[in-house]
């Protein structure tokens, strides 16, 4: 019996061939059950995020098991290779750890991160898929990521996406007060991005979403308004900023869409933030006049100035990593003697 993990990530793949690899809300459940055909594959835990797809997994067989594990991924993206494989479990085990605790994120200590290693593992668990030691190993990572969350700075600044985003806005306009953001999508990405536009005080925030009384819900948490998804355009005007994160499979915004509303605002700016995976902008849009689009891995210059003030931590964070490590392998040991 051994540990095997097998994905992609933002250490080993650019944007536009990480989004073919995304697996939604919609499709997890579906997903695990695919997982089940796998021969010698014991359980599973499939994590789909902005940054990373990966599978890990217990299998009798990892030689077997991990083939099969990383086609099933590789079929979504049309039989693109999975650069991450590993059918060893220290190294399974420790990257997960690594990944949970925020040391493997674009943001190095993000926070992001932990609530949706958690989510993971609970749609594993309520599916079936997760066996006994899928969840020891899971509840190994949790507190790990917990005490280097607690013991160390790692975390202090900008720790997640979300907040890089809005780290970006205010550095484009300086004093956000006389501004006006719009934001697609009401998700967790959507609603850190809202509440951190809002504590930086900008002028008004507009949020739109497929399901109306979401947007309505975090709207009245910041004192914005919400628009009906279909009117968005109506109500786009006078915006400075738009941020997109919802979960469609297709472009949202799109250079047909933009180009009638950008003649109407003679040349004013437009910044857009992409923070969808599956992207939610056509990448053309970057191309139209006045427009300035970045998506999640243009956010890296930003990440990256996060990353060298948090590099002294690491050591100590490393250290916490390998001894939970330590400790998993060797419970890892006791069982597999029974």
């Amino acid at each position: 019996m051994a540990l095997v993990c097998a994905g992609i990530s933002h250490r080993h793949a650019p944007l536009e061939v990480r989004e073919k690899f995304a697996v939604g809300a919609n499709e997890l459940a579906e997903t695990l059950d695919r997982l089940r055909t796998i021969d010698s594959l014991d359980g599973a835990v499939l994590l789909s995020t902005c940054n990373r797809v990966e599978i890990y997994a217990s299998a009798g067989d990892p030689a077997s098991a991990l083939p099969q594990i990383t086609r099933h991924l590789a079929d979504r993206a049309g039989g693109s290779e999975l650069p991450f494989q590993s059918a060893d479990s220290p190294t399974s085990a420790r990257h997960l750890f690594r990944v949970a605790s925020g040391l493997d994120s674009m943001v190095l200590g993000e926070t992001e991160i932990l609530g949706q290693v958690k989510r993971a593992y609970a749609a594993a668990s309520e599916t079936g898929i997760a066996d006994r030691r899928i969840h020891r190993l899971f509840q190994h990572a949790f507190r790990a990521a917990k005490e280097v969350r607690s013991r160390t700075s790692i975390t202090r600044g900008a720790a997640s996406v979300g907040s890089v985003a809005v780290d970006l806005a205010e550095n484009i306009f300086g004093n956000l007060l006389d501004h006006q953001v719009m934001i697609l999508g009401a998700g967790d990405t959507s609603e850190r991005v809202a509440r951190g536009l809002y504590k930086r005080g900008v002028g008004a925030v507009m949020v739109s979403n497929r399901r109306f009384e979401r947007a309505s819900q975090l709207a009245d948490t910041i004192g914005g308004s919400a628009v009906h998804f279909e009117q968005w355009q109506d109500s786009f005007g006078d915006t400075d900023i738009l941020v997109c994160s919802t979960a469609a499979p297709h472009f949202v915004v799109t250079p047909e869409k933009l180009e009638p509303v950008l003649r109407q605002r003679a040349g004013r700016p437009l910044y857009i933030i992409d923070l969808a995976v599956p992207r939610d902008v056509d990448p053309r849009v970057g191309k139209l006049d006045s427009v300035h689009l970045h998506d999640i891995d243009s956010l890296q210059t930003l990440a990256l100035e996060t990353t060298r003030r948090r590099e002294g931590e690491l050591a100590r964070c490393e250290q916490i990593v390998d001894r939970h490590t330590s400790d998993f392998l060797e419970w890892m040991r006791r069982d597999s003697a029974r």
